[in-house]
């Protein structure tokens, strides 16, 4: 437990089933009570995408016993409508569904909703359906990469073919997206790594937008020097790590209360999957997460409150009508 209450993490990658070998959701239940973390959410950008009732409850069928009210997990988004409604059918009809998540930009797997049409579809879509629960979103705009820049030789070239101004523009989208569909629901962006970014959900929500962000532990304590060195792919991720300059900012947006939560994204593969030639994005970062409530975030001055607020209140109060 950390200090006197039970942390959640609103963003852990189980794996399991075909990518086992990764971790399973018993195996990172574990971890996460190891680290004071009581509830954790999972991502559905596995093998096989949890996309509909089916494979939400093969996953469920997963949980380790006496841990099924402790796990949440998001069904994700593809462009086509019928597969938005059957996942708003599952948000309303089955209580582990914490929420929807979309990936805006390609990451590991083949969940994504790359096209803006698409996109704009599924904002459409929620708001004509009523939904009021919260949408979480990977943003990062496949337009403003540069993949010809990645070079596995130098691991710090991922920085540069994914910067900070993909994960902006997709953020901007996504906010002008909802605001034009007249969406109801809440808008979570997730892992947020740039101080740009987290002044745009600031500025949606100066036009009414129901939107919160959150950060994770490797992004405000890490840079993109640790991608200099002969381990450099182990810290490959997306979202990249950012310059020290921009770390430093984004410590400031946590310290002055303009991120609403800590999210692992914990996303372990194994040692040959982040080695060429698949060099896979992810980081277990639900290891590091005792030390960074304990030790790191004290350290940047932050209150007892104000750190059970980044990993429980504001949580609870996001997803509040779900958990």
């Amino acid at each position: 437990m950390l200090f006197d209450w039970w942390a959640i993490c609103p963003h852990v990658h189980c794996r399991d089933e075909e990518w086992r070998q990764k971790a399973t959701i018993a195996e990172v239940f574990r971890l996460a009570h190891s680290q004071g973390i009581k509830m954790i959410f999972d991502m559905p950008n596995v093998f096989r995408p949890v996309i509909d009732r089916f494979r939400i409850w093969e996953r469920l069928a997963l949980v380790p016993p006496g841990e099924r009210e402790n796990y949440r997990l998001y069904i994700g988004l593809t462009g086509d409508e019928s597969q938005i409604l059957e996942a708003l059918w599952c948000y309303d009809n089955i209580p582990e569904v914490i929420g929807l998540k979309m990936f805006a930009g390609r990451s590991v797997g083949n969940l994504s909703v790359i096209k803006e049409d698409s996109q704009r579809m599924v904002y459409r879509v929620l708001t004509q359906h009523g939904f009021q629960g919260v949408l979480a979103v990977h943003c990062e705009k496949e337009e403003a990469m540069n993949v010809k820049l990645w070079n596995p030789a130098r691991p710090i070239t991922h920085t540069w073919a994914r910067s900070e101004v993909a994960e902006f523009a997709s953020i901007a989208d996504q906010a002008m997206f909802a605001l034009s569909a007249g969406y109801q629901g809440r808008l979570h962006i997730c892992h947020v790594s740039s101080p740009m970014s987290v002044r745009q959900v600031g500025l949606a929500k100066t036009h009414g937008l129901h939107i919160s962000c959150g950060a994770t532990p490797h992004h405000l304590m890490w840079d993109e020097s640790k991608m200099t060195g002969a381990d450099g792919l182990i810290y490959k991720m997306n979202p990249p790590l950012r310059s020290a300059v921009t770390v430093a900012r984004l410590r400031q947006e946590l310290v002055e209360g303009r991120i609403d939560c800590i999210e692992t994204d914990h996303a372990p593969h194994t040692p040959e999957e982040k080695a060429p030639p698949l060099c896979l994005s992810g980081y277990p970062s639900l290891q590091l997460y005792r030390q960074f409530v304990t030790v790191f975030l004290p350290g940047l001055g932050l209150t007892e409150d104000a750190i059970k607020a980044l990993t429980r209140d504001n949580i609870l109060e996001i997803f509040s009508d779900k958990i």
